[in-house]
């Protein structure tokens, strides 16, 4: 946990439920061993370049908060630099919420889960949206060249804070990319056997003609 994700979440009310239920204690450790700008290390920068899909949340000027699935080719959530981040907005059904509520409210928090390992990053956020000839050179960062979607604009993501979440209750899934590859040892060992057995048939079926029992 960067040391003012706390400051930024644990409103007087969380306070006292985590006092309430005992877990008090140690957040106050964390947040009281000093301020740190939230910057990306190794570990996070990684993560994050593994990720396909993320969910965004924001707030809307009448008050509710609205939560969007992102997703796209890996990694196309790239880290800029250690405490930036930026996404291309894919064109989709065209109902802009995300970007709209931004617009009056620049706060943003993500949420990262990698399924198969059972770890999810939480971050928090200001945005700043370019489109048209300010994002071009945005576009140049984060596109992907293989992946067809139209970029209307591009997200930048300035990081104030973010968390490493409890594992539990993450139930793991598996993309068809993740199945293949865990099973393509299987596989390949299944075609050598295969293989093997043509092969030992042929050399059964030779002796048996040699020794005339065809």
């Amino acid at each position: 946990m960067s040391h003012n994700f706390g400051s930024l979440v644990f409103t007087p009310a969380v306070q006292a439920l985590q006092e309430r239920y005992g877990s008090r204690r140690q957040y106050a450790r964390v947040e009281g061993s000093g301020p740190s700008p939230a910057r990306l290390g190794p570990q996070e920068s990684e993560f994050i370049g593994e990720r396909d899909t993320f969910y965004v949340a924001t707030l809307g000027s009448t008050g509710w908060p609205y939560v969007q699935h992102r997703g796209g080719p890996k990694g196309f959530l790239k880290v800029i630099g250690e405490t930036t981040i930026a996404f291309a907005d894919f064109r989709g059904n065209k109902q802009y919420i995300s970007t709209g509520n931004l617009m009056t409210d620049n706060r943003v928090a993500l949420i990262l889960v990698d399924y198969p390992r059972q770890l999810r990053l939480k971050i928090l956020g200001r945005v700043e949206i370019f489109e048209g000839e300010q994002a071009r050179e945005w576009i140049e960062k984060v596109r992907d060249p293989e992946y067809k979607a139209l970029t209307e604009r591009v997200y930048v993501i300035r990081i104030e804070a973010f968390d490493w979440n409890c594992q539990q209750h993450i139930v793991p899934r598996y993309t068809a990319e993740e199945i293949r590859e865990a099973v393509a040892p299987a596989e390949n060992r299944i075609r050598e056997l295969e293989q093997e057995n043509v092969k030992l048939r042929e050399k059964l079926l030779q002796l048996s003609r040699k020794n005339g029992n065809l």
